[in-house]
C-alpha cells in the first residue's frame, strides 16, 4: 500500500508537474500588475516543462529511456540537455515578447538549476524531484512569504515517495532539495 501511494506522490509532484503549475502561479501573481496579463506563466511553462516532457515520453515510446522518470542515471544527460535548450528557447521568446520580470527571473532560476543538476548527474543521481519541489517552495516563499512554508511537508512527502520507490537515496534526496532551494531562493529573488 505504501509503494502505491509513493507512486502516486511521485507522478502528482513530478518535476514537469510542479513547475508548469509554479510557471502558471508565478504568472498569475506578476497580472497583478496593471496592463500585464496574468497568462505570461502558460508559455514559460510550455517550454520549461511541456516541450521538455515530450522530449522525454517519445523517448520512453521509442525506447530509448526506460521510464519517463529516467531512473538510469547516464540516461539523463540529454533530456537535461533538451530541457536547457527548451528552456533557453522560451526564456529568448519570452523576453522578446516582453513578459513580466517575475517569469523571467523564474525561468532563469530553473535554467540554472538544470545546469547544476546536468552537472552532477554526471557523477552522481541527485532527487530532481526534491530540487524542484523545494525550489518551487522557495520561490512561493520569495512571493507570498512565510506563509508558502506550510507547503514544506509536501517537499518531505514527495522525498519519502522517491526513497520509498528506491529511486534513490536519502543523501541524493537531502542534496537535490537542498541545491533546488538554493538556486531559487537565491536566483529568483534577486532577479524578480
Amino acid at each position: 500500500m505504501s509503494e502505491r501511494i509513493a507512486r502516486i506522490v511521485s507522478e502528482v509532484l513530478a518535476p514537469a508537474v510542479l513547475v508548469a503549475a509554479l510557471l502558471v502561479t508565478v504568472g498569475w501573481h506578476a497580472g497583478e500588475e496593471p496592463g500585464v496579463s496574468r497568462w505570461w506563466g502558460l508559455p514559460g511553462a510550455i517550454f520549461a516543462a511541456v516541450i521538455p516532457l515530450g522530449y522525454v515520453l517519445h523517448g520512453v515510446r521509442t525506447g530509448r529511456l526506460t521510464d519517463h522518470h529516467i531512473p538510469d542515471r547516464a540516461a539523463r544527460r540529454l533530456p537535461l540537455l533538451f530541457g536547457i535548450a527548451s528552456l533557453g528557447a522560451g526564456l529568448i521568446v519570452l523576453v522578446l515578447l516582453g513578459a513580466p520580470r517575475e517569469v523571467l527571473a523564474l525561468l532563469v532560476a530553473g535554467g540554472s538549476g538544470l545546469v547544476i543538476f546536468a552537472l552532477v548527474t554526471h557523477w552522481w543521481k541527485m532527487s530532481i524531484h526534491a530540487g524542484v519541489a523545494a525550489g518551487a517552495l522557495a520561490t512561493l516563499t520569495a512571493i507570498y512569504g512565510p506563509v508558502a512554508l506550510l507547503g514544506a511537508p509536501l517537499v518531505v512527502l514527495g522525498g519519502w515517495a522517491r526513497v520509498r520507490l528506491t529511486a534513490h537515496t536519502p543523501a541524493q534526496v537531502v542534496v537535490g532539495a537542498l541545491a533546488g532551494a538554493l538556486v531559487a531562493g537565491t536566483i529568483f529573488p534577486a532577479l524578480r
